[in-house]
């Protein structure tokens, strides 16, 4: 069971998936908020009811699952229903990313949370010991977007300025990778931190 909690988190195409990919090469465990986003709004979950009760049956499909881009679609047109669709998952995938990482059996664990920042950090996610931010220049983010989704600069840019700034989410940070150069230099820094990590957790 794991009582230390490392918290990593970036922006879009920061590399923070590659960054996890490696600690759990190293044998620790991942809890990922966004495998925990889906696993909340499951066909009979508490969650799923509530969406229902609050956006209407309209939003579920003929099998009982979730028409996910109906509701997407439905609140990102409308700031106070995404905002009520948060209030509903927010707190699930926080408790889910909690049972987790306690359950884990590597001597600490990472909670992979993509928008931490914007969530309220460690406001929010109190439990968490330590938070790693996964840092690149903003330049080679878009970059990395146009190449990965196959988008123009405009809507690279739109979805980079959607998320909390570069010092917003640095602010938060007791640790930084910086993923701006060659693999080698990457998987430096990750046994250097998790050489750090394992001696915090011990």
């Amino acid at each position: 069971m794991s009582r230390f909690v490392v918290g990593l988190t970036g922006g879009i195409a920061s590399g923070k998936s590659e960054v996890t990919r490696r600690f759990e090469a190293l044998g620790i465990t991942v809890a990922d908020a966004d495998v925990a986003a889906r696993a909340v709004v499951a066909a009979g979950s508490p969650a799923l009811a509530m969406i229902s009760e609050r956006f209407g049956a309209a939003m579920l499909l003929d099998d009982g699952g979730l028409d996910r881009a109906r509701l997407r679609a439905h609140v990102f047109a409308d700031v106070a229903e995404r905002k009520a669709l948060e209030a509903i998952t927010h707190p699930a995938i926080r408790e889910l990313l909690r049972t987790q990482c306690a359950q884990a059996e590597s001597p600490y664990a990472i909670a992979a949370i993509p928008l931490l920042t914007e969530a309220g950090g460690r406001e929010v996610y109190g439990w968490l010991d330590r938070v790693l931010v996964v840092d690149a220049p903003e330049a080679l983010q878009l970059a990395r977007l146009m190449q990965r989704d196959g988008n123009d600069a405009v809507l690279a840019q739109q979805m980079i300025d959607a998320q909390a700034s570069r010092a917003q989410r640095l602010a938060l940070a007791d640790d930084v990778v910086v993923n701006d150069a060659h693999p080698d230099v990457l998987q430096a820094q990750v046994e250097r931190l998790h050489a750090a990590y394992l001696k915090m957790a011990a």
